[in-house]
């Protein structure tokens, strides 16, 4: 995670211990395009860097990322967005959780809010944390319309977090066929 994330982070965290309000607006700013609603603007906006516009992709990342975060402010360090989304799924055993995770993945940046409101309507459903400073990174790649070696790479790392813990076996890695001598 880099520095300017967990800043972030902590800037959000005490928000929601200490001004119920701002974080109101950041949920209300959840209706917006990121970073189009001017009430959530003194929040977030100190850690926009100068010379960031207004279409910038970590821009509207930190404005995502904020009103998640106000949605359900659950943090844990470690636990990705889609592991703990995997997690909900197991536990449930809801094959509507998979398909919202995959319709999540086949997102497109301009639509990807929608979708991201969904999954964390359900973490919050379950009280389950997830790590926002890492989801603040991924989605300033994901947002970023040229980048689409990055975003691959990061839904496949969501692939695998989420099946991992979506599957009954979900923390061990499948053994490779070189690991097996007889299957190779």
């Amino acid at each position: 995670m880099s520095e300017h994330s967990e800043s972030f982070l902590r800037h959000l965290t005490e928000l929601a211990e200490r001004d119920r309000g701002a974080l109101a607006h950041l949920r209300r700013s959840l209706g917006f395009p990121p970073g189009a609603y001017p009430p959530a603007f003194p929040s977030v906006e100190r850690f926009v860097g100068h010379d960031q516009r207004a279409d910038d992709p970590r821009r509207k990342a930190l404005y995502l990322t904020a009103g998640l975060f106000a949605a359900h402010p659950a943090h844990r360090a470690g636990t990705s967005f889609a592991r703990a989304l995997g997690r909900i799924g197991h536990d449930r055993q809801s094959p509507s959780i998979e398909q919202r995770f995959i319709a999540l993945l086949g997102t497109e940046p301009d639509e990807l809010s929608y979708h991201l409101r969904q999954g964390i309507s359900l973490l919050a459903a379950d009280d389950a944390p997830c790590d926002y400073a890492r989801l603040l990174d991924d989605l300033s790649q994901w947002l970023n319309p040229f980048a689409n070696e990055h975003r691959d790479q990061i839904r496949q790392r969501w692939a695998r977090d989420f099946y991992r813990s979506y599957d009954a076996t979900g923390d061990e890695p499948a053994p490779s066929l070189a690991a097996n001598p007889a299957l190779a």
